[in-house]
């Protein structure tokens, strides 16, 4: 059965079920009043991959298969069209700044420039001495 949408004079937009295309058009669900039939939107099943960011590109070298050069040349293809891509769309580019420190406690969080160093876990000073 096709769905179908239809408009109100009263400006309500609803769709319908209709089992045969020569049905009459229904009445509106909150006026009552006949509405008729519109073209429906171009449904998108998808949207676009703006591809891989700067964190989930490889960052070692055992991450490009030991510097494949296909691999490689595909993942230089594909961050091309990313910077691309973060040129016309900024907010698409996260952070951007420096990493200083990504190891450790900084594994899950890194440093970053501008970022104030966190004290250490467990390390306390005694008040008043």
């Amino acid at each position: 059965m096709p769905i179908h949408e239809y408009r109100c004079a009263c400006g309500r937009r609803f769709e319908g079920l209709l089992r045969r295309t020569d049905s009459p058009d229904p009445a509106c669900p909150g006026c009552g009043a006949a509405a008729h039939r519109i073209p429906s939107a171009a449904a998108l099943s998808g949207q676009a991959d703006p591809g891989p960011s700067r964190e989930q590109m490889p960052q070692t070298w055992r991450g490009t298969y030991c510097g494949d050069r296909e691999y490689v040349t595909g993942l230089r293809r594909r961050w091309e069209r990313r910077a691309e891509l973060e040129q016309r769309h900024p907010e698409l580019a996260g952070d951007t700044r420096p990493v200083h420190a990504h190891e450790g406690r900084f594994h899950g969080a890194p440093l970053r420039s501008g970022d104030p160093l966190p004290a250490e876990p467990g390390h306390r000073h005694a008040e008043g001495t």
